[in-house]
């Protein structure tokens, strides 16, 4: 198949990059970066471990209400706190 493609820069660079190291041809390099890049897409997302962390105790709360956001700023500006 012939088409026509607009690389960016970045793209472009790399691409002559990888092209002088290996010493082959674009029609190569796009290929191979395609068909790696396309598998890879294609492919289901990778599944993930959960995530979990170890509880600590950290005391008791200081703070009188903590869903009353004002209360807790007047606290910690009172002369309570410091």
């Amino acid at each position: 198949m012939r088409t026509t493609l607009s690389l960016d820069d970045d793209v472009a660079a790399l691409l002559a990059q990888i092209r002088e190291a290996r010493g082959v041809g674009l029609k190569q390099i796009v290929n191979e970066a395609l068909r790696v890049g396309l598998w890879v897409m294609a492919a289901p997302p990778a599944r993930h471990s959960a995530f979990h962390t170890t509880p600590v105790a950290l005391g008791r709360c200081y703070l009188p209400e903590l869903n009353d956001v004002s209360g807790v700023i007047a606290f910690l500006e009172s002369e309570q706190h410091k």
